[in-house]
């Protein structure tokens, strides 16, 4: 979808979408519009209040379409990109290929960052309404004009600078065309999204907006010593993938930029291996690799805005599979750090294949910054439930700058403890340390832990555990299907942390 800004208004009859917030100037606002279509202010005064997700439809003389779209009080980034994305869903196959959106009268005189803000949600809220989860459907049928390839949004508010709107309207594509791609990528069935899908997906991407990407087949994870990513893999039918990228913007040349790791856990399906699963919900393991995705979309939109930050991103991937040759419970497996891990449950795969990215990544590109992102346990989501992701570090400064990113942007992370009590549940016997507690509790806490121990002491790590987040009720899906959760919350980070360092 063409995304633009207008200089005026369509002549003729337009849709036009007009959100709009609840504020003081709010009947004022109404009065303008409703002598602007011909129609009496009370009419609008009296039907409308703009309450988070109100909809009323209004006719002008000339036969134009305006929706009018409530924002609510607040109506600050992740409320409008929620409304927004649940009403274009709800619409889409309704709308006209070219609809505007109609800044409310006024938006010139107020904040800028707040107008920029509410832009970047409407646009990324459009952006995730169009999307279509029928990936794999074979019915065919005539597209819906605003669901096609042709179809455009643009934007226009009377006295607003395009200048302003500019800026707003490039970040909010860059990271809501990543999300759609995240979106296909963690909603692909896991025989359709395999390693080498996220490895070719990685590939395309860094071809496409210009940075690095190499990718270790199984022979070459062997070489370098992957081997606790290699033990999850055993099981699998197919060879895993190690994905590493890097990204520097074009224009940086030889400057000295500050440098952070991220690495994303990449388990495309996950039985649980010989710890097997239910059956109830295992369909929806697919969605093991929400972490993957979220790093996989930061790194493309980090380089779609050429942020000043230069940026190491690994993806381990594999999927975890039942087969004669599957790790078991007791085994002793090696690790890329020389450390030896007692398996004590094979459905603790994800921070296996992470210990060996968290390792190399602090071993090879020496970060100031190191995080994961990880859809790691169920003890997160029973504790969190499904608002928010763990968060996991001994950097308060860091845990800091996180939670204020994710709630600024709607993804919000709650900080638990890594006290070093906890390491004592994952002491092992035989080996340097076992990959569970086997105890029906802190079981977010010792996983952490347990990653904790493969940063070799890094001052600057945090762990985020996303299993309540990156796939539930979407409200794209009458099942529970992807979020996109992930990338925007990195990008706030990034910006919030590279103007610290600015001062």
């Amino acid at each position: 979808m063409n995304l633009k800004v207008s200089k005026a208004l369509p002549k003729g009859p337009t849709t036009t979408l007009v959100p709009l917030v609840k504020d003081e100037a709010l009947e004022r606002t109404l009065y303008q519009l409703a002598e602007t279509w011909g129609i009496p202010g009370k009419v609008l005064t009296a039907d409308f209040q703009a309450k988070a997700g109100q909809h009323h439809l209004v006719y002008d003389r000339a036969y134009g379409r305006h929706h009018l779209i409530g924002l609510g009080a607040e109506a600050r980034l992740p409320q409008v990109a929620t409304i927004t994305k649940n009403w274009i869903f709800r619409h889409r196959d309704q709308l006209p290929a070219h609809p505007v959106v109609q800044l409310w009268p006024g938006a010139a005189k107020d904040d800028p960052s707040l107008i920029r803000e509410r832009l970047e949600g409407l646009v990324q809220g459009a952006l995730q309404g169009r999307y279509d989860i029928g990936l794999y459907k074979t019915a065919s049928g005539e597209t819906p004009p605003f669901r096609s390839a042709k179809a455009s949004l643009s934007f226009w508010g009377a006295g607003v600078d395009a200048k302003l709107l500019r800026p707003a309207l490039r970040k909010a594509e860059a990271i809501g065309q990543a999300q759609l791609e995240i979106l296909d990528l963690v909603n692909g069935p896991g025989n359709k999204v395999i390693p080498q899908t996220l490895a070719d997906w990685a590939k395309a991407s860094g071809k496409a907006y210009g940075y690095k990407v190499t990718v270790f087949n199984k022979s070459q994870c062997l070489k370098k010593g992957l081997h606790a990513l290699l033990a999850v893999n055993r099981g699998s039918e197919y060879d895993p993938a190690f994905i590493i990228m890097e990204y520097r913007p074009a224009k940086a040349g030889r400057k000295k930029l500050p440098v952070v790791g991220l690495a994303g856990k990449g388990v495309t399906f996950d039985t649980g291996g010989l710890s097997i699963k239910g059956a109830t919900n295992m369909h929806y393991m697919k969605s093991d690799m929400g972490g993957a995705a979220a790093v996989l979309g930061t790194l493309e939109a980090c380089a779609r805005l050429q942020l000043p930050v230069h940026l190491y991103a690994i993806v381990p991937t594999t999927d975890n599979c039942v087969d004669a040759n599957s790790v078991k419970p007791g085994d002793v497996i090696d690790s890329y750090s020389g450390k030896s891990i007692e398996i004590i449950d094979t459905d603790a795969e994800g921070r296996l294949i992470l210990a060996d990215a968290l390792c190399y990544l602090h071993r090879n590109f020496q970060p100031e910054i190191l995080i994961d992102l990880a859809t790691l346990t169920g003890s997160t989501v029973r504790t969190l439930g499904y608002h928010a992701g763990g968060l996991f570090t001994a950097n308060d400064q860091l845990a800091q700058l996180l939670s204020e990113a994710g709630q600024e942007v709607g993804e919000r992370l709650w900080r638990l403890p890594l006290w070093q009590e906890y390491f004592a549940d994952m002491e092992s016997d035989v080996a340097d340390i076992r990959n569970f507690s086997g105890k029906p509790l802190a079981g977010a806490i010792t996983a952490a832990k347990f990653l904790e121990f493969f940063t070799e002491d890094h001052p600057a790590w945090a762990h985020l555990d996303i299993a309540g987040v990156a796939f539930g009720q979407s409200g794209l899906s009458s099942q529970k299907s992807a979020t996109g959760y992930g990338i925007r919350l990195l990008i706030q980070f990034l910006e919030k942390w590279l103007r610290q360092k600015r001062r």
